[in-house]
């Protein structure tokens, strides 16, 4: 079914490999066992076969070279220690969001009973409603395994999924793979541990400082090592170092070990609009269920524009009695007062204040919606992305998503903040500047976590890229003449502000504002192009991250 001849295993591109010149056949239809110390390639053979990490060498599927990853994951499935799914879910929501996400079945009937199927496969059946995250450590094993199934992989590589569990959980987990050999003739590989289990398997790979040295049946293992028992294994082989092993090991099959089989044919997958429309639904349930976050989310969204009214209290009164004054500039207005240019200025600098104070909290909003969206989740979309879902649709659906937050964020802060400080200026254009610049920063930071592995280390950079926000924008602080406009283009500050003054134009705050010589400002439509830049340069960031293997 799979194997490998002089496969080594880099841990990148260059570097001296981890694994070396590995042959290893892994039969169909049998339940095979690959050990070893810790640390000597176990897991790192299994991510070379499958594409995770470089390799030099050759992988056959089903008697063929593999020339393509694609062909290797239609039929091999990957299982790593650590069920990843989302915790707020539950386990059927979990396995029914893979079953849209991987395969097209035409027929209802036959996808409604492929559920209820599997989480009896894997004995799950009465934990249907329960949430992962709530589940046991075997448990969560086993939802991973039904994961894996939902893509009808020929063989399924498992990783580990038996360590740390209590005695009766293994039991339970080697149980579902030997059902999946004898009932459904599957090809599982699995790294294991316990070398007190190796009776239940077919097949044992033993593997040794980066090299197989033993492939055969567990009687023909103690007897090629000279072992009474498979739990003195480890002791035998510090004896001898991998090549002497190595040397002592019987010859490999022929390259090509048997004709190859035809190969099943293209299984269909869900459409593009098909996927983003599961990913959507699930992440809509994952936001109203994670209180934590559905909470924080709901708190800056109308906590910061009560934060914006609360700093105008001050210079309401000033503000509207401006707005009542009888017709004529503000210039008219003022110069029958005694403090006319003291005036003038209190009023330009509480207007600028409030508009540029919006669109930077804002920009706080849209580094909490897209800092982690990605990078929070990347283990999980590489195993969807390796089952079978489209990277394009991934990004799509996060961009959705971040984007629809962000300018929904913007409309409620204009309406809040100019219904209640009384801003002049048509509605359309205010809304579209704010909700734009929500929008555009929440994507840029959601391309920030698609580039980064890590949610710490993408917030952290988004939080910066906020920080520097105000002091470049060159609102509150001149900035040196040569530098205006080699970074103006990339504040996003600098453009909701103007393009969200320019819009009151005809109004006496503008004319206030003016006096103070603010030097150029874009105007609506101006900042809306620039603004709309930024989301298209974010939106392509995202879409070379989720291009881009990025494995945590």
């Amino acid at each position: 079914m799979l194997a490998c001849r002089s496969l080594d295993v880099l841990p990148r591109p260059g570097a001296a490999p981890l694994v070396r010149a590995a042959d290893a056949d892994f039969a169909p239809a049998r339940l095979h066992a690959l050990i070893g110390p810790s640390g000597c390639g176990k897991t790192t053979l299994l991510k070379g076969i499958l594409g995770i990490l470089p390799t030099r060498g050759q992988i056959l599927l089903r008697g063929a070279a593999v020339t393509d990853r694609q062909t290797l994951l239609r039929e091999v499935a990957f299982a790593p220690q650590f069920s990843i799914a989302h915790g707020k879910l539950t386990v059927a929501e979990a396995l029914d969001t893979s079953l849209h996400l991987y395969r097209k079945t035409p027929d209802p009937v036959s996808h409604s009973a492929r559920l209820p199927a599997l989480l009896t496969l894997v004995g799950l059946a009465e934990r249907a409603d329960t949430l992962v995250e709530k589940l046991s450590g075997g448990q969560l094993r086993r939802l991973g395994l039904a994961l894996e199934l939902a893509t009808e992989p020929a063989c399924l590589l498992c990783d580990e999924v038996t360590s740390g569990l209590d005695p009766r959980s293994e039991d339970q987990i080697l149980a579902v793979l030997r059902r999946l050999v004898a009932e459904q003739s599957r090809t599982v590989l699995c790294v294991i541990h316990n070398l007190a289990k190796l009776d239940q398997f077919d097949v044992v790979t033993v593997v040794y400082e980066g090299a197989v040295v033993f492939q055969g049946s567990h009687p023909a293992l103690l007897a090629h090592f000279g072992i009474a028992d498979a739990l003195t294994l480890y002791d035998r082989l510090a004896e001898r170092s991998a090549a002497e092993w190595l040397a002592l090991r019987p010859p490999v099959s022929p390259l090509v070990p048997a004709p190859a089989s035809p190969a099943p044919g293209p299984i269909p997958v869900p459409s593009l609009c098909s996927q983003i429309f599961t990913l959507l639904a699930r992440r809509w349930r994952l936001f109203t269920r994670d209180r934590g976050t559905l909470g924080l989310t709901a708190a800056i969204t109308f906590g910061f524009p009560c934060l914006v009214v609360i700093f105008a209290l001050g210079g309401l009164p000033q503000l509207r009695g401006l707005e009542l004054q009888p017709t004529g500039g503000i210039l008219e207005s003022l110069q029958a007062r005694a403090a006319f240019r003291k005036d003038a200025a209190d009023t330009a600098t509480l207007v600028s204040g409030l508009i540029l104070f919006q669109v930077i909290l804002l920009c706080l909003m849209g580094s909490n919606n897209g800092a982690r969206e990605i990078a929070s989740e990347r283990a999980l979309f590489e195993k969807e992305r390796m089952a079978g879902l489209r990277s394009p649709a991934y990004a799509v659906a996060k961009l959705t998503w971040v984007a629809l937050l962000g300018a929904a964020q913007g409309a409620w802060m204009t309406i809040f903040v100019k219904t209640l400080c009384a801003f002049p200026g048509a509605w359309l254009p205010q809304i579209a500047i704010l909700s734009s610049a929500g929008a555009s920063m929440s994507i840029v930071c959601l391309g920030i976590s698609a580039l980064l592995t890590t949610p710490e280390r993408a917030s952290l950079l988004s939080i910066y890229l906020v920080g520097f926000q105000l002091p470049l924008s060159g609102v509150v602080l001149a900035l040196p003449s040569a530098l205006v406009w080699s970074v103006r283009p990339f504040i996003a500050t600098f453009w909701g502000w103007s393009g969200y003054l320019t819009a009151m134009r005809d109004s006496r705050f503008y004319d206030a504002v003016a006096l103070l010589d603010p030097g150029w400002l874009a105007g609506t439509s101006s900042a809306l192009a620039v603004l709309g830049a930024h989301a298209v340069l974010g939106a392509a960031l995202v879409f070379h991250g989720c291009r881009v293997q990025r494995w945590p």
